[in-house]
């Protein structure tokens, strides 16, 4: 089937694109002399482009593209989203790809290892004739490696994260060992204000900068559901960076490097900020180091922020949830889906109430503004004066599942049991020194059970750490 497919013919040429392949070599030898070399801290693995008109995007695209080198690479995988029709999984075109610049060939050994690892990859040509998120990235890759570089061109829209992590994995399999490089095709934030777009873009980059795919996927669910208006989407090929963010992490990805972002507003021929898509260009690398990730993630200035935003609504008896939360927080990070508990002690450092969520369910932002408010009034206390009060937050990771013989200090625990749950933080190894009574309190604080309750068979355990931030 592969072998024998015809050339897919360009389809944008003309409106996403210049037709002509003297005017098309110009723009885009122009976007690639214009754009900054970046300097890595590694070795490239994957990189994001967005896709859209080269007129708008192009030049942010050629932010990536320009570190590549001839030779460099033997294949490119270009994952793209579909535009025109469904897909439960993913689709390969079978054939080669054509440019008004020549022709860019398929590698189809790599295509049909992929089919052959898993079955969600199939060949489509259909999927492939009217899409424009592969069309729009091959001059810049004929220019950048060569015509002797072949294509792996996939597009996908599969609204499934576990299908886009089992993409990814097929992908990793395929390429390692190889000289391949994987790109992911997508534009960000649909059809926002220019001032908005960039606050979700922000987030949601800061989000793909851990290189976590559920803390990715998540985050992209969390900013949608804030009903930021016209926002119609975080990422146009969310399951396109998925699967290549879960393949360039198995070839050895430990970093995020952002080359550049805009959005359509901000280039000149636009001129509308009312709404606007946004675009990115960044490289996946190899190199030293550790894989960033929640928490530790905030800096000084988001840890000042969350503790204002708490003390403010402390201070604020009135008003049990705090300030009302912006659109979206000025400092992307605070828009980040994150566990957090807030603590207040008195002058002389008793416990006098602690609130929050053990797993995600809004931002940190909001969190440490509802909870500054409400632990105020936690019933298990007395009330505390505002001057008499210190906060702490602390700011969780996302809990994973686990066992009871990998409790152990510095990790805090949901203990699940019988319909009920209950939680202790890691501050709590302060004062119980040994698992099993550490354990044995979280039975009888939070569940009021019996303290040896977490040996029962149906008890279920997640694990997490804490970063504490104290005025």
């Amino acid at each position: 089937l592969g072998a024998a497919a015809q050339s897919r013919p360009p389809a944008v040429a003309g409106r996403f694109y210049p037709a002509s392949p003297k005017a098309l070599a110009a723009m885009v030898n122009h976007h690639l002399k214009d754009a900054p070399l970046a300097k890595l801290s590694g070795e490239v693995a994957a990189l994001l482009v967005p896709h859209a008109g080269l007129e708008f995007s192009g030049f942010t695209a050629a932010r990536a593209y320009k570190l590549l080198q001839p030779g460099q690479f033997d294949t490119v995988v270009v994952f793209g989203t579909c535009h025109t029709k469904p897909l439960d999984g993913a689709a390969i075109y079978p054939g080669d790809y054509a440019t008004p610049e020549g022709v860019m060939a398929t590698d189809q050994a790599f295509a049909q290892a992929l089919i052959k690892a898993e079955p969600r990859y199939q060949f489509d040509a259909a999927a492939h004739k009217k899409e424009h998120s592969i069309e729009v990235q091959l001059p810049y890759l004929r220019r950048r490696l060569g015509p002797k570089a072949k294509l792996v061109a996939i597009v996908t829209n599969t609204q499934d994260l576990e299908t886009s992590r089992a993409l990814g994995r097929a992908l990793a399999d395929a390429a390692r060992g190889k000289r391949v490089l994987l790109i992911a095709s997508s534009d960000l934030s649909h059809y926002p204000q220019g001032g908005l777009a960039d606050a979700a873009d922000k987030s949601s980059l800061e989000a793909l900068a851990t290189l976590d795919a559920a803390f990715f996927w998540l985050t992209n669910r969390f900013l949608l559901n804030r009903e930021i208006p016209h926002l119609a989407v975080t990422y146009c090929g969310e399951a396109a960076v998925t699967a290549v963010l879960v393949a360039a992490r198995m070839l050895g990805a430990n970093r995020f490097e952002l080359l550049g972002r805009i959005n359509s507003g901000d280039v000149v021929s636009e001129r509308d900020y009312n709404h606007v898509v946004g675009y990115a260009a960044a490289a996946f690398t190899r190199g030293e180091g550790a894989v960033p990730a929640m928490p530790g993630l905030l800096g000084a200035e988001e840890r000042k922020a969350l503790l204002s935003l708490a003390r403010k609504a402390f201070d604020q008896p009135g008003a049990p949830r705090g300030p009302a939360a912006p659109a979206l927080w000025p400092l992307p990070k605070l828009n980040l889906p994150g566990g957090l508990f807030v603590s207040v002690y008195d002058k002389k450092g008793e416990l006098r109430g602690c609130m929050g969520f053990a797993s995600p369910q809004e931002s940190v932002g909001e969190s440490a503004a509802r909870f500054g408010g409400a632990v105020r009034g936690d019933p298990r206390f007395g009330s505390l004066a505002s001057a008499d009060a210190k906060l702490e937050l602390s700011l969780l990771s996302i809990p994973r599942p686990g066992r009871a013989d990998e409790v152990a200090p510095g990790l805090g625990v949901i203990l699940e049991l019988e319909g009920r749950e209950g939680v202790l933080l890691p501050s709590v190894w302060d004062t119980v020194k040994e698992r099993d009574a550490f354990l044995g309190e979280l039975c009888a604080q939070k569940l009021q059970a019996k303290k040896d309750c977490w040996k029962h068979p149906e008890a279920k355990f997640k694990l997490f750490s804490a970063e504490n931030v104290s005025e």
